[in-house]
């Protein structure tokens, strides 16, 4: 069996940074309030007008980390692309990306796995390789948030979480087993669906439904029960770490860098302190980006690798908690 290695990086963020008082003059709210709840200071946010969306920032990160891997682009054999905001209701944002590179007719396929997402996305990339069926997989993380959220006061308890941006990274086969990803591990609660959900529009619940009651209707905006959500995350971080810890014979001792899903900074800081980890050993850029859900995971494995903070023969712990509920954690030899 085959091992493998993320050998490319890459990411892109609009340019257009909304900062906590930027909020404040669309909806109640401030720039302590935002702080002291999540620990984000400012969000990147598509300008209205741009060309970009989920799959053309994917597109933007992935060449980068197409450069970065010394790779051509025909040697990519699959795409797996990760967002919970496509540009189309369908298709998806995979095959797009194979048509914004210029790639031949590959495979693509969509995780729709949220917060979760690039986690999910990684592991069947690895899987794959592993098989043997591919040498190098396309992964990507990308969010358009901004255009779908609740800038009024109703919103707030959503709205000032979320940021756009994207991520992508080449899996390729790596014949060293020592190293590379080593492990992932998945799960799912679908039972608290509710806690976390953007309703409409769906089958069930579709557009002239939705015209019709006007703005009664707000089931196309996020619904979140923070409060549930956090409870539930912290526990199900706490597990799924120590699951893939485990699985690799690892201690807490043993981890060099952990890099959180983005979607609290309170979350981040209570894994940490449960696990005894110093701020060296914890990524955090929540602060910068706000929550970018399926892109948040890739975004700080990139930022961290071009800062150093990522090097060669480390034990890296990425792990992620979201809407589903779902969550996952993978254990890479650097």
């Amino acid at each position: 069996m085959y091992n493998s290695r993320i050998t490319g990086l890459g990411k892109y963020l609009p340019e257009t940074v909304v900062t906590n008082d930027d909020l404040s003059k669309m909806m109640d709210t401030n720039d302590a309030w935002i702080q002291e709840r999540t620990g984000i200071k400012e969000r990147r946010w598509i300008k209205q007008g741009s060309d970009d969306t989920s799959a053309i920032m994917g597109a933007k990160a992935s060449e980068i980390a197409i450069e970065r891997a010394g790779i051509d682009k025909d040697d990519i054999d699959f795409i797996v692309f990760a967002t919970m905001t496509p540009d189309y209701y369908f298709p998806g944002c995979g095959v797009q990306i194979q048509d914004l590179l210029g790639l031949k007719n590959v495979g693509a396929i969509d995780i729709r796995n949220q917060c979760s997402g690039f986690i999910y996305a990684l592991s069947v990339a690895d899987q794959f390789i592993k098989t043997g069926m591919y040498k190098n997989v396309l992964v990507v993380g990308a969010e358009y948030h901004s255009n779908g959220l609740d800038k009024s006061t109703r919103g707030r308890g959503v709205t000032v979480i979320f940021g756009d941006g994207a991520g992508a990274c080449i899996v390729s086969r790596e014949e060293d087993n020592s190293k590379g990803i080593l492990s992932t591990h998945l799960h799912s609660e679908g039972k608290y669906a509710d806690k976390l959900i953007v309703e409409a529009p769906s089958i069930r619940h579709w557009v002239p439904e939705i015209m019709e009651a006007g703005e009664d209707d707000l089931s196309y905006f996020p619904h979140m029960d923070g409060t549930f959500v956090f409870k539930h995350a912290v526990v199900r971080f706490s597990e799924v770490i120590m699951e893939g810890l485990m699985k690799n014979g690892l201690q807490k001792d043993d981890i060099d860098m952990l890099i959180p899903h983005q979607a609290n900074l309170r979350i981040a800081q209570f894994i940490q302190k449960k696990f005894g980890l110093s701020d060296d050993q914890v990524f955090n850029n929540i602060m910068k980006y706000g929550n970018t859900t399926a892109a948040s995971v890739i975004i700080a494995l990139t930022e961290a690798w071009e800062e150093g903070k990522v090097k060669e023969g480390d034990n890296v712990v990425l792990a992620a908690f979201g809407s589903g509920f779902t969550w996952g954690s993978a254990i890479i030899k650097w």
